[in-house]
């Protein structure tokens, strides 16, 4: 059951919100869907590890090591649970993007070794009739490392439009045929904010024998996600973005899928036997986790995790709808500013990108800086999409759970002095 959020409680627990900028201005902090700012229990955890256990992890006989190895494996058991996973199951790298490239990296090693005889998963081999299947809302994470397969493979590259209102358009589905080898998807655009339906697409793209991809870096740390209920049989996310460190990120597989990719990075730590000849390489996930891990990152996530089931994940689910209608209606209200994305709170993240008349968004930003509103501004590697809805750039606010409506009333009100200050309003 989801409570009301104690905002003014909670954000004793994030030190940087504490600080002023810019002239002593109070921090009013809207850039979260960028990164999330860090709670003390993160914070400790990741200091706490360095002082009484840094060591090496599967590796060495001594206690030290030991200690490291148990709390880098349960930081992914605890990790595993909160999106409903085994631990077996996640894969540690070092951000979505690296996670999104193993991804894309795997068919591309994986037809490589066929075309030179070695036996590999059908599945992952592309050919030039082959199609890989994205939409027009991607992150450039989960764009060119697509564009890149296909330029190695010959493969075609396809992808699924946009509404007028920031929808994916259904009726383009049909792209996703016999042809496909792997759709990978947005779960919640970190530009537009819209929540895909990404178990009726995966469902599509295991009807016609692809692989499904889903990026949930916008998703998973705003509200209650289970990995298996995705349909996907890849989920990838990042850990900076859920109140936890820099430097970490997941990848989840199914099993058979995880055991089928061949390995992105090669070297220590992911191997089985090593000659001169040749080499044979360890089960998943240690086969993707070559070199030393980011142990005390896994550590700080672990903490983050927990510090968001202490919070309760629906509850700030909740909080964050609410925080989105609210800033959705005073900005829909304001003359001369205009929504890029969905203006309800339907199927809708806290993600919400704007223009002002007459106004660069760059401009809108730096007179936000200056009043201590802190907001995204540019195409939010997300270029297409704003090409589709014909804007150089737009200006981002995003929310959190230590959030409420006076940090949107700052915002609205360095929009108006933006306006004024140029003269359009």
């Amino acid at each position: 059951m989801s409570t009301v959020l104690d905002v003014s409680r909670l954000r004793k627990d994030f030190p940087i919100l504490e600080r002023t900028v810019r002239g002593d201005r109070p921090l009013v902090y809207l850039d979260s869907a960028a990164t999330s700012q860090k709670p003390s229990a993160v914070l400790d955890a990741e200091r706490a590890y360095y002082e009484t256990s840094n060591a090496a992890v599967h590796r060495g006989a001594h206690q030290l090591a030991e200690e490291a190895t148990d709390a880098y494996e349960s930081a992914r058991a605890a990790i595993a649970g909160f999106v409903g996973a085994r631990a077996e199951d996640i894969v540690f790298t070092k951000n979505a993007t690296e996670s999104l490239n193993l991804a894309a990296y795997a068919f591309s090693n994986a037809t490589a070794k066929a075309a030179q005889g070695g036996v590999v998963d059908p599945r992952l081999v592309l050919t030039p009739e082959s199609s890989v299947v994205v939409t027009e809302m991607e992150h450039h994470a989960n764009l060119i490392p697509w564009q890149e397969l296909c330029a190695k493979t010959g493969a075609q590259l396809r992808w699924i439009g946009l509404t007028e209102d920031g929808r994916l358009d259904t009726d383009q589905m049909s792209v996703i045929d016999e042809t496909t080898a792997v759709v990978s998807i947005v779960h919640q655009s970190n530009i537009l904010g819209t929540i895909n339906p990404v178990r009726s697409i995966m469902d599509r793209a295991r009807d016609v024998g692809a692989l499904g991809v889903v990026d949930a870096c916008q998703s998973i740390p705003h509200m209650r996600v289970n990995v298996d209920d995705l349909g996907a049989d890849l989920v990838t996310w990042s850990g900076h973005k859920m109140l936890g460190p820099t430097g970490i990120g997941l990848l989840w597989g199914r099993s058979e899928v995880l055991n089928s990719l061949p390995p992105f990075l090669t070297g220590g730590s992911m191997i089985e036997s090593v000659t001169m000849e040749g080499s044979t390489f360890a089960p998943p996930p240690q086969r993707f986790e070559a070199g030393v891990p980011m142990v005390a990152q896994a550590v700080g996530l672990e903490a983050a995790v927990r510090y968001l089931d202490s919070v309760g994940i629906e509850s700030i689910e909740q909080h964050e709808h609410d925080l989105t209608a609210y800033a959705l209606a005073t900005l829909s209200q304001m003359p001369g500013v205009r929504i890029i994305g969905p203006e309800s709170t339907v199927d809708r993240g806290s993600a919400i990108s704007f223009v002002v008349d007459g106004l660069h968004p760059h401009d809108v930003g730096q007179v936000l800086d200056d009043r201590g509103v802190a907001v995204r501004v540019g195409h939010h590697c997300a270029w297409p999409t704003c090409r589709r809805y014909q804007v150089p750039a737009t200006t981002r606010l995003s929310t959190y759970l230590y959030n409420d409506t006076d940090d949107i009333d700052a915002a609205a009100a360095g929009i108006r002095a933006a306006q004024e200050f140029f003269g359009v309003a």
